[in-house]
């Protein structure tokens, strides 16, 4: 059996899946996407930031609070496979696939839904 530490050390060494995720509210069509290095973290702290009532995108917690929270789908849309050897900086690689995915889904202002900070995360 492994120890606490081994364990942490483990899980701190596991590559996280990373790449570009939609939060889609198919009934009003419109959609927040992005791109994350932790997929399943960042779609975790949006479903919490929306149940909380303190999601960043105001349009985006004002759907959800006027009752189609039950319609959103948070998925996916594509993921980035870890270099071999580790690339030092995934992060254009993951801007290019997220410019991909919005020209791909042709998304226009009005349909799409923008974080306040462009930050990848």
């Amino acid at each position: 059996m492994m120890d606490r530490k081994a364990m942490v050390r483990d899980y701190k060494e596991t590559a996280r899946p990373m790449g570009v995720y939609r939060v889609w509210n198919p009934v009003t069509g419109t959609s927040l996407v992005a791109a994350s290095l932790d997929l399943p973290a960042i779609l975790n702290r949006h479903r919490a930031q929306l149940k909380m009532g303190a999601h960043p995108t105001t349009a985006l917690q004002a759907e959800w609070n006027a009752g189609a929270s039950a319609d959103f789908v948070f998925e996916v849309l594509d993921t980035l496979a870890p270099a071999n050897p580790p690339v030092a900086d995934p992060i254009p690689e993951l801007q290019a696939l997220e410019a991909m995915w919005l020209e791909q889904l042709g998304l226009v202002a009005d349909r799409m839904h923008t974080l306040r900070s462009r930050r990848i995360g």
